[in-house]
């Protein structure tokens, strides 16, 4: 048993000993003090993070994603998109560069016919044939290769060239030209696309930005010609160089773009393409009032904390989803409808649409998720009423589809019920949350009612667990 007396000190202590005790006491006791305040932050994190709504952004690469959360952003967190708007200018620039050295890689595999003789023209082929008009042009837009290096350099320490497709997949496009390797098997990706955002700050970088828009805005007229030249048009369909619908393609706006005073539109930031490695996280906060639907039942306006993670959606990047799965408790996950006669880049053995499908059945039938929301957003409905218009047939791609009517409403519907009879078609039959919705993310009006439905439909499960309902 301890006695008041145990601490005393020492009888014959000296002046010496007694300050060294003396320390050493209130080393202990700051120490201590130290220890609770930990105590104490760490309780009060445990109990802010304890209420935080967690939502994971699922789906393959190039399914709508990051335009997902640039939607959130807009909506949600207005000042921060006006503060990081300029930074914008330099991501849209690059993408613009990188259509242009596409297209141009493109011209110069054509010109080197050596390079093409493994597609040899068919009779009905259109006769392409160059001027010294696109010699020089190739020779003019050149340059922007190293406009290209210097903005890649200032947006991404850290940054790297993603392969697309294995070595073996080759292509003509895959000889040596004088602009490096081929954009079309390759992305340039970023560990952070905020982190990237923040290091072209127009504050920090301001010669930078300078630089890239008078090269660009210097070559303006070139670009243009090369755009509209109707024998390029003919190698561009021919090597099908991009899709004119995916995400940062700006070709058609190289007169806005390439000035010298050009500042990003909230179109162009949803439109911008700015891959990222790893996962991605964003915080949101929320205030919903009482008479809204999901929250009429509760006291006073509710206040919410959401943290939103996106991930990347390469086959090779799917491994990291899964620590993710504990405590979310909702998915979003997207479907891209239009590419049901598309293949993975990074795997063209693979139909995009059935590798969705199989994504969607392995996350439902994860057991870490049995209790997670499921909202599923039908993606790029836009893109699959012009394709269909083109009288691309689905029953070529999918057969499950059968003899259904080829328009795009029968398929969507269609789409919904398989969706749907996936999850609950679990080995564990329970009561699942899920919402579906017809989207188009890079329509920014038609995705805020969308996501305004999102929100509420989290909100309304989250408050029915916390038993506020």
């Amino acid at each position: 048993m301890s006695s008041p007396w145990d601490n005393a000190p020492p009888a014959n202590e000296t002046e010496a000993q007694k300050t060294a005790r003396e320390k050493r006491e209130l080393d202990a006791l700051a120490t201590s003090e130290a220890i609770d305040e930990e105590i104490k932050r760490q309780r009060a994190n445990l109990k802010k993070e304890k209420g935080v709504i967690r939502v994971l952004l699922l789906g393959q690469a190039h399914s709508g994603k990051s335009t997902t959360l640039k939607n959130f952003r807009l909506k949600y967190a207005p000042a921060d998109w006006e503060r990081e708007r300029r930074s914008w200018k330099a991501v849209v620039q690059l993408n613009l560069i990188r259509n242009v050295l596409s297209i141009l890689f493109a011209v110069q595999a054509e010109m080197n016919s050596e390079l093409v003789s493994e597609y040899p023209s068919s009779s009905s082929s259109p006769i392409i044939r160059f001027t010294d008009k696109h010699q020089l042009l190739v020779m003019r837009l050149a340059p922007l290769r190293q406009t290209e290096a210097d903005l890649q350099r200032r947006l991404g320490a850290g940054a790297e060239e993603f392969r697309l497709k294995s070595p073996s997949q080759h292509s003509p496009l895959d000889a040596e030209s004088p602009f490096g390797h081929s954009d079309a098997h390759t992305e340039w990706a970023v560990r952070s696309w905020q982190d990237a955002l923040e290091s072209v700050a127009p504050k920090n970088q301001q010669p930078l930005f300078d630089s890239a828009s008078e090269a660009i805005s210097n070559l303006q007229q070139d670009i243009k010609a090369l755009w509209e030249d109707e024998t390029v048009k003919l190698v561009v369909a021919k090597y099908r160089v991009f899709s004119q619908d995916s995400s940062g393609f700006f070709m058609p706006d190289v007169d806005r773009i390439a000035t010298r005073s050009y500042e990003p539109i909230d179109d162009d930031i949803l439109k911008a393409r700015l891959r990222t490695v790893g996962v991605q996280e964003h915080r949101l906060g929320f205030t919903r009032s009482s008479d809204t639907a999901s929250t009429r039942s509760s006291k006073g306006p509710v206040h919410a904390e959401w943290m939103l993670y996106d991930v990347g959606g390469c086959r090779t990047q799917r491994s990291a989803w899964i620590p993710y799965f504990e405590n979310i408790h909702a998915i979003i996950f997207l479907a891209p409808v239009s590419c049901f006669d598309e293949r993975l880049e990074e795997d063209p053995r693979i139909n995009r649409l059935q590798d969705s499908l199989f994504l969607w059945d392995t996350v439902c039938a994860s057991p870490l998720l049995l209790k997670t929301t499921f909202i599923l957003f039908l993606n790029k409905c836009d893109l699959l009423r012009k394709k269909m218009k083109t009288g691309v047939r689905v029953k070529d791609y999918l057969t499950s589809y059968g003899d259904r009517p080829n328009d795009a409403k029968t398929f969507v519907k269609y789409l919904q019920i398989k969706f749907r009879d996936k999850l609950y078609h679990t080995q564990e039959p329970i009561n699942r949350n899920f919402y579906s919705f017809l989207t188009s993310v890079v329509d920014a009006k038609a995705t805020s009612a969308t996501l305004t439905s999102v929100q509420d439909g989290i909100f309304r499960e989250h408050l029915s667990e916390s038993n506020f309902l």
